[in-house]
């Protein structure tokens, strides 16, 4: 990694100034991005927006009604009050091919909507693990069309290097399954990732909880997307909050350093040059 990507990667000195997320010609706040399925209405979902403090949201373009009006429908997210506050990131969830995933990004351009996209295109309904083939294959299209493409892959190190190659201004690798809120599985190659990373790396999928959130800061990721950790706590607004906090303290706690593990106790007061 060059020094002006380690200094991107570590922020300002000292974590004083502004500590930007940058992707393509986008920077953002906050390093925690959010979906809008899974609430239990649009008032829940409006609200958690808020109190997750996040500038970047999700949506499933594919699972929108388009022609439904008013503030009980995603619309107001796309084209009304929401689209003036959040950045909108049309995803391609539920996309089996690539010819699916082109087309849903190209409506979500014809909408009027930023030229970011999440690309998913999923390989196996089951566990919706993408196809990381068509994946690269759907991200090369796109990037020739001009888009900024954020792709959802696997916590391959290989599959990461690759997409960025292509000029993928971020990979997303998935910490565990959509949904399965089962945490990071595999820090290992995350943490592989992590050292070849020429662009951010954001945590997408497997999310469940406040802790998974700041190990993924504290790791050095550069951003979590999540959905259903949120969505389907038992207070969702409240674990919005918690998650808001949980991004910022990992990021902080990562450009802090962290103390080094040792196996024997070592004294907060040195024992030298005690009196007596």
């Amino acid at each position: 990694m060059s020094e002006q990507q380690e200094a991107a990667r570590h922020g300002p000195a000292g974590g004083q100034a502004e500590d930007a997320l940058v992707i393509g010609a986008h920077r953002f706040r906050s390093r925690l991005f959010v979906g809008t399925g899974k609430y239990r209405d649009m008032d829940q979902t409006r609200a958690a927006l808020e109190a997750s403090g996040a500038e970047v949201v999700t949506v499933a373009l594919r699972r929108v009604d388009l022609k439904e009006r008013g503030a009980g429908s995603m619309m107001w997210l796309l084209t009304g009050e929401g689209a003036k506050r959040y950045t909108i990131l049309p995803n391609t969830a539920g996309c089996f091919s690539v010819d699916e995933a082109v087309r849903t990004c190209r409506l979500a351009r014809e909408l009027g909507l930023s030229d970011l996209v999440k690309l998913e295109v999923i390989g196996d309904p089951k566990t919706l693990f993408p196809d990381n083939a068509k994946t690269i294959e759907a991200a090369r299209i796109l990037l020739g069309e001009g888009f900024t493409v954020l792709p959802y892959c696997t916590d391959d190190p290989v599959v990461c290097q690759q997409l960025a190659a292509l000029g993928c201004p971020t990979v997303m690798p998935l910490a565990a399954p959509i949904g399965s809120g089962l945490g990071i599985r595999n820090p290992y190659n995350l943490r592989i990732i992590l050292e070849q990373a020429r662009v951010p790396v954001i945590v997408d999928a497997g999310v469940g909880t406040a802790s998974d959130a700041a190990v993924a800061m504290e790791m050095g990721c550069d951003g979590v997307l999540m959905n259903t950790a949120i969505a389907q706590a038992r207070s969702p607004v409240l674990m919005a909050q918690a998650m808001r906090e949980a991004v910022s303290a990992g990021r902080k706690a990562f450009l802090a350093g962290r103390v080094p593990r040792k196996l024997y106790a070592s004294a907060s007061s040195p024992l030298e040059g005690l009196i007596g």
